[in-house]
């Protein structure tokens, strides 16, 4: 006997930027803590939330994974490479998690420790509908309704402008032509999150469109507790994550002002030098008497007291090193590091170091894209490498990490405002941060490399970009925001709030947080000590260093860049490409052509280039009438001459149109092998050419003659 399965599915709908939004509940994946399928538009994404019935032993901090799966079938698309089926996440895909993972990580205790994992699969993307907006909702959702512990819900927004005028979730054809998209995640009261790219965009209108998204997130907040108010589960209880306080009040009476010394200094060696002497004396006076959970406790209350003195100081407006809130630490730039790179730059501030290698090439280099998402190619590619020698660590290498792709993502998005159009630059770009030393902010490190790098290679940036960060600590309704934050600060504050600009605005911003949210007005004042930073950045230290492109190196392929008929593209690749094939075997030169007839070519050397350029001229060559050319006779017969316009294209001159006199043979004007010069006299149906000496002869003349009154009259 069978029996027909009945589900209990809880819709909820709402709108955002003028289209629905709709949640289903309870349609599928019932083995979970919580689920839903988020319906924005025709993109469907399944979020799932599952939590580990206990915590994971032996760990110290809260282990939350948040994945971003793209499903090719969700753009009918079957994936590429051998296999035919999805492999690892795109670097979008990964950026799609970090999305999703900043704003709600801050908002679980932090003394949780079972595993949370909350699954994001895009099964159908419609590209005027966010897929990450859909899929940040449904984390939101699905984690707020189940009986995980958390503090949510968020939502999340994002903001375009264009012409003075701000969009709402914009669509795929709005993305394309935006000055800025800002992407918020909010609380009811307060931002968690800000991710932004920006085309040199004010920080008023920055600020407007934070505020016009937190508006909007409010609004769905409401939403998303109108779903916990009908279906929320009871959230389970859970093993606390233990502090031994009895150990940690001890060590504060015994060790504070030790800790105090401990971080009184600018230079980090010495500081974990310092630590790592308190850590033996540590030992020494209480490991007996505390056994052998003391190494574990002993680390959290390290942690614990050393947070206590950093918010101390910084309340007190007191920095680890001694800086003021709003000084830099001391700053270096230098380029043409590396001999034989295209271009590289070091620069420094502190103990924080990062060498950008730029490597220029040809078009046809440019990344090709395959996912889910509607960009196929990248021109621009920036990537961030963070070795463990660059905090001291005796690590080896691994694959690259999702903070490695964020911070190369970062950068990116930082220079891509400023970079000058193919048709200016004919090239691929790839620059690559190597993070020589970190003690704080290397992402905007390697964005202030990464324009050395560039100007050096001899890009002709539209601006220079510098990057800074800004820190933040609070009590209550007390705050303070500080200017370029070093690793202790980082670690032990409450934000890092990256912006990167021109001295005429902004063009990326990532913010993290470690706090429950920011107010507009700590935004503001955020936004404002980062440029002033940043002006000074690029006025004091890298302008100074470099302020123009240098010449391209001559280790760098030469470009050349042209345009063609399209209808001419079939004649210069030729049957099988046996065309554009000996083209490129004889010059030397490599061809790149784009269905629009834009072509680009690339050599070595000059010579190359030219050579090649001369023989697609040759082939596209379309003679004009009325226009004179200087030819060589390549023919002759009874009736005239034939004369080679440019290799391959002919056109004749008619015995009659020789001379001025009547001809009675050709050869007692030109002969095979003579230059002339002829006039396009007409190009009939079948597209011959007919040339007359004679007119070309008589323009000549009558030009002379002209240029001859002329000079008399002056």
């Amino acid at each position: 006997m069978i029996t027909k399965k009945q589900f209990d599915i809880k819709t909820y709908k709402t709108t955002i930027g003028g289209r629905e939004l709709r949640v289903e509940i309870g349609h599928v994946a019932e083995l979970t803590n919580g689920e839903c399928m988020v319906f924005y538009g025709d993109t469907c994404v399944l979020v799932t939330a599952v939590a580990s019935s206990a915590p994971r032993a032996g760990i110290d901090y809260f282990p939350l994974t948040i994945d971003f799966e793209e499903k090719m079938y969700s753009v009918g698309r079957i994936p590429g490479g051998y296999l035919r089926r999805e492999g690892k996440p795109s670097e979008k895909g990964v950026l799609a998690s970090r999305l999703i993972d900043r704003p709600m990580r801050p908002l679980f205790d932090d003394d949780l420790r079972n595993d949370v994992v909350v699954t994001c699969t895009v099964m159908s993307h419609d590209y005027d509908c966010s897929p990450e907006i859909a899929a940040t909702l449904g984390a939101s959702i699905s984690v707020a309704y189940s009986d995980i512990p958390w503090n949510g819900p968020i939502a999340t927004t994002m903001v375009g402008y264009k012409d003075g005028q701000f969009f709402l979730n914009p669509t795929a054809e709005q993305r394309e032509t935006q000055d800025m998209m800002v992407t918020i995640s909010s609380t009811f009261e307060k931002v968690v999150m800000i991710e932004t790219e920006a085309n040199e965009i004010p920080e008023n209108i920055l600020l407007e469109g934070i505020r016009l998204a937190h508006e909007e997130n409010m609004r769905l907040v409401g939403f998303i507790n109108e779903i916990v108010a009908d279906i929320g589960k009871p959230k389970f209880t859970y093993e606390k994550s233990a502090v031994n306080y009895d150990l940690l009040d001890e060590m504060k009476a015994y060790a504070l002002e030790k800790i105090e010394y401990c971080l009184d200094t600018p230079d980090k060696n010495v500081r974990e030098a310092r630590l790592a002497d308190l850590r033996i004396d540590l030992a020494e006076q209480f490991a007996e008497k505390y056994g052998e959970d003391f190494d574990r406790d002993l680390e959290t209350c390290l942690y614990k007291m050393q947070k206590v003195v950093v918010k101390k100081w910084l309340l007190a407006g007191k920095r680890v090193d001694g800086r003021a809130m709003d000084e830099i630490r001391p700053l270096a730039a230098e380029v043409g590091i590396l001999p034989r790179a295209h271009g590289s730059g070091l620069f420094t501030r502190g103990q924080t170091q990062a060498l950008t290698v730029c490597t220029l090439a040809t078009l046809s280099m440019q990344q090709k894209l395959d996912t889910i998402f509607d960009e196929e190619s990248k021109r621009y590619m920036h990537h961030y490498n963070f070795p463990g020698f660059s905090t001291g660590e005796a690590k080896s290498s691994r694959s690259t990490s999702r903070r490695e792709y964020g911070h190369g993502a970062l950068a990116e998005k930082a220079l891509v405002p400023v970079l000058p159009s193919v048709e200016e630059f004919p090239y691929a770009i790839r620059t690559v941060s190597e993070i020589m030393s970190s003690n704080g902010s290397t992402s905007q490190a390697s964005i202030c490399g990464s324009t050395l790098a560039l100007l050096d290679a001899g890009v002709p940036l539209k601006a220079p970009v510098a990057g800074i960060s800004c820190g933040l600590i609070s009590e209550g309704d007390q705050w303070r925001t500080f200017i370029d934050i070093q690793g202790v600060e980082d670690f032990h504050g409450e934000m890092d709030f990256k912006v990167a600009g021109t001295k005429k605005g902004v063009t990326a911003i990532q913010m993290d947080l470690k706090n429950k949210g920011l107010t507009m007005g700590i935004i503001a004042d955020a936004l404002e000590i980062t440029r002033k930073a940043r002006i000074e950045i690029l006025d004091e230290i890298m302008l100074p260093c470099i302020s123009e492109p240098k010449p391209i190196s001559k280790y760098a392929p030469k470009m050349l860049s042209m345009k063609i008929h399209p209808d001419k593209i079939r004649e210069v690749i030729g049957s099988g490409g046996k065309t554009i094939q000996k083209i490129t075997a004889e010059s030397g030169a490599k061809i790149d052509i784009e269905d629009d007839g834009s072509v680009f070519i690339s050599a070595i050397d000059q010579a190359s280039i030219d050579a090649a350029k001369q023989a697609i001229d040759n082939i596209v060559f379309v003679p004009e009438v009325g226009k004179l050319y200087y030819g060589k006779v390549v023919r002759i017969i009874p009736i005239g001459a034939f004369v080679e316009l440019v290799p391959g294209k002919d056109g004749m001159i008619h015995i009659k149109d020789l001379e001025f006199k009547r001809t009675e043979k050709v050869e007692d004007v030109l002969n095979i092998g003579d230059m002339t010069w002829v006039k396009v006299t007409e190009i009939d149906e079948k597209g011959r050419v007919n040339l007359s000496r004679k007119a070309a002869l008589k323009e000549m003349e009558e030009k002379e003659k002209q240029d001859k009154q002329e000079e008399a009259a002056e």
